[in-house]
């Protein structure tokens, strides 16, 4: 249990037998549609990516319904948004499918798919924003109303994070030229771990924050046993390694995304929001807790 963040614990048994079934029923519905799975289609899920890690942050505000909260602790916020954006992706391709079908009736099955793979990522991602934004508005007004908002330095931290993140992927781009096979979703994954660096190590430099990641903790450790620990902290380190990870992973995935597409894009998706998440959380969190 050592390796498992601070917070880590599973819901009440009704919720979690709940969210089990739900995540069933959906995943027996993709397995059995089969939906498309392009570039496109994972990097549509960004705002998904960052709604469960706000939704936690208002967990950990105490800003939910005593009713649902338990659905937004750790790790159930993972599938209660699996659940209900995996529920919105057959949705969409079905609506998607059948106004194909119905627009074009004489056209084959494969212009139909065609009509509906451009379609899918578009609604996908903007279903994912209308989400989010009042999860953040909510958290934001959460904030607001302790006399705890503080958006300075977590403002910084996402230009910070923003600019660390392009200039890795144009690096890694041109140091590793196969790694622009991945694309979209590959520079994603590699922005992604890069908001998550960047704004833990602003964080626990800056704003006084602790890291509940046991591994993160050890790697700050190791910076703080060093020289530079005084001029430079301890995140700086962690902010080296993240991103060299990500881009090893990246260049790894090359190979993988050429030789199946669909598993590919799919498996360096979720690596993409393994960062995007808990940057995103971290950003919201520093927001609306109040800090240095």
């Amino acid at each position: 249990m050592v390796l498992l963040p601070e917070g880590f614990g599973l819901p009440p048994l009704p919720h979690l037998v709940g969210l089990l079934v739900a995540v069933a029923l959906v995943a027996a519905g993709i397995a059995r549609r089969r939906p498309a799975v392009s570039e496109r289609h994972v990097v549509a899920f960004a705002p998904w990516m960052a709604v469960g890690s706000c939704l936690h942050v208002l967990y950990v505000m105490g800003g939910l319904p005593p009713a649902v909260r338990p659905l937004a602790g750790t790790p159930a916020v993972y599938l209660s948004v699996a659940a209900l954006a995996g529920a919105t992706w057959l949705a969409i391709d079905a609506g998607a499918a059948a106004l194909a079908a119905d627009a074009e009736p004489d056209a084959d099955t494969d212009d139909a798919d065609r009509v509906a793979t451009n379609r899918v990522p578009k609604a996908i991602a903007a279903i994912g924003v209308l989400a989010l934004l009042p999860v953040i508005a909510t958290a934001l007004a959460v904030g607001a109303d302790g006399g705890s908002l503080t958006p300075r330095w977590p403002a910084i931290a996402l230009v910070g994070s923003i600019v660390v993140g392009a200039a890795a992927w144009v690096g890694l781009v041109r140091l590793v030229p196969r790694a622009s096979i991945t694309g979209s979703v590959g520079a994603l994954a590699v922005l992604g771990h890069a908001l998550d660096a960047v704004s833990t190590a602003v964080g626990v430099d800056v704003l006084g924050f602790g890291e509940r990641t046991p591994l993160s903790r050890l790697i700050m450790d190791a910076a703080a046993a060093l020289p530079t620990a005084e001029a430079l902290g301890v995140g700086w380190l962690f902010v080296l390694v993240k991103l060299a990870l990500v881009c090893g992973i990246v260049v790894l995935f090359a190979d993988y995304v050429e030789a199946d597409p669909t598993e590919g894009y799919l498996l360096l998706g979720f690596i993409a929001a393994v960062g995007l998440g808990p940057g995103a959380h971290n950003l919201l969190l520093f927001t609306v807790a109040g800090g240095a």
